[in-house]
């Protein structure tokens, strides 16, 4: 049985005992694997967000919380892999390694059939990316835009000139193929555009944003939209 179809089939043994747990030792003997596959096969469901509650000693073992179910994944291939596309697309994206984790946690849950199609069409699929800035760069510009908080950056211009400046992060945009740091510049006092290809170093301070908001960045061109995607 591959993983996909022993986590599909995993699930629904767990959903049918309800709440009466079943113990890591006899699962793997359900499904003729070690104990230890399937305590990942556990964590995998659990990260997917499936409620899954373990409780140790006689009696105890695994199971699904009273009254809850498991989470329905009803995407068709074609679905999951325009989502396994559009991320490896633009792994410079902001929160990029958080949506490959998201598609991963819904490729582990969905239906073995579905699965295997979607590992098919997606064998199809190529795409070549450039290089993207260092995980540490990103991670400080989401943190930052995610808290509100001041961020540093050690920033080159065009013309190569270097400077570190505090900025207050207001929006990520993404036009002709650059992402860009939108937010006001306190060195400028003004709204400023940073290529984040260009940020050299970045760290989140602990000073709050002071508030400026989207409308101060201007008029959005005429086919930018945010990516909630509500009217797509």
């Amino acid at each position: 049985m591959k993983r996909a179809e022993r986590l599909h089939a995993l699930s629904e043994l767990l959903r049918r005992n309800g709440s009466r747990g079943s113990s890591a030792e006899r699962l793997a003997r359900e499904f003729s694997v070690s104990v230890r596959t399937i305590k990942r096969d556990l964590g995998a469901l659990e990260r997917s967000g499936a409620p899954i509650w373990s409780r140790p000693g006689p009696g105890g073992g695994y199971g699904v919380a009273a009254g809850a179910s498991l989470p329905p994944v009803s995407l068709s291939a074609a679905q999951a892999v325009a989502l396994m596309a559009a991320v490896s697309a633009a792994p410079d994206a902001p929160y990029a390694d958080l949506a490959a984790s998201g598609v991963q946690k819904i490729l582990d849950v969905l239906d073995p059939r579905t699965r295997a199609r979607a590992e098919q069409l997606a064998d199809r699929v190529w795409v070549d990316v450039p290089p993207t800035p260092s995980r540490a760069i990103r991670s400080a510009l989401e943190e930052a835009m995610a808290e509100q908080r001041v961020v540093r950056i050690r920033y080159t211009s065009r013309s190569d000139v270097g400077t570190t400046r505090d900025v207050e992060p207001v929006l990520f945009a993404s036009t002709n193929g650059q992402w860009y740091l939108v937010g006001w510049c306190r060195m400028r006092n003004a709204m400023r555009w940073f290529t984040v290809s260009r940020i050299e170093r970045a760290s989140v301070t602990k000073t709050a944003c002071e508030g400026h908001g989207i409308d101060e960045v201007g008029t959005p061109p005429a086919n930018a939209r945010p990516v909630h995607g509500r009217g797509v």
